[in-house]
């Protein structure tokens, strides 16, 4: 991008914004079985807002009982303290450290908090305005186990989840 689309776009992105949880998703995918396969989820309930003159600029807040993995087995088993241990640890949360604007992609650093614990993450989220509102999609690595998520039987489960935010942010009402 030339500089006066960047300049653009900056100033598009500047005020408050909050993701639009019924056009927007949490996800993430971790392999299994040695990574031959892939198991899937979301989280049903978050928030999130994204302020670039704000500290911190992005916050993403995830209800950890929401988890959904279309296997209610599964999903008892991520909810207990074997994973997001959500009885005793209710929220996991994203805080940017930084989120540095290049043409229409956030360069962000910032810390995964989940049961207590933390980890420091980057990522590119990639913006774009889609009249009047943004749209997003942000990916990156974690190392869950670093959380404390270590149950994995004969170690067939990935040290690492993929996680994806994907979704529109509104105006923030003040």
């Amino acid at each position: 991008m030339n500089s006066l689309l960047d300049h653009r776009f900056a100033d598009t992105l500047a005020g408050r914004w909050q993701l639009d949880p019924k056009r927007s998703s949490v996800a993430f995918s971790t392999g299994n079985f040695w990574g031959l396969m892939k198991v899937k989820g979301r989280f049903d309930e978050y928030q999130g807002r994204l302020d670039l003159s704000a500290d911190p600029a992005i916050e993403l807040t995830i209800d950890a009982a929401s988890v959904q993995t279309g296997n209610q087995k599964r999903d008892q088993h991520l909810r207990s303290d074997d994973f997001f241990d959500a009885e005793n640890h209710g929220t996991v949360r994203f805080v940017s450290d930084s989120a540095d604007l290049r043409g229409d992609t956030l360069k962000v650093h910032g810390r995964l908090f989940a049961r207590d614990q933390s980890i420091p993450l980057e990522l590119d989220a990639h913006v774009r305005d889609v009249d009047g509102e943004l749209a997003i999609e942000a990916s990156t690595s974690a190392p869950h186990r670093e959380l404390g998520m270590t149950w994995s039987p004969l170690k067939i489960i990935s040290a690492q989840s993929e996680l994806r935010v994907t979704g529109y942010l509104l105006p923030a009402s003040t």
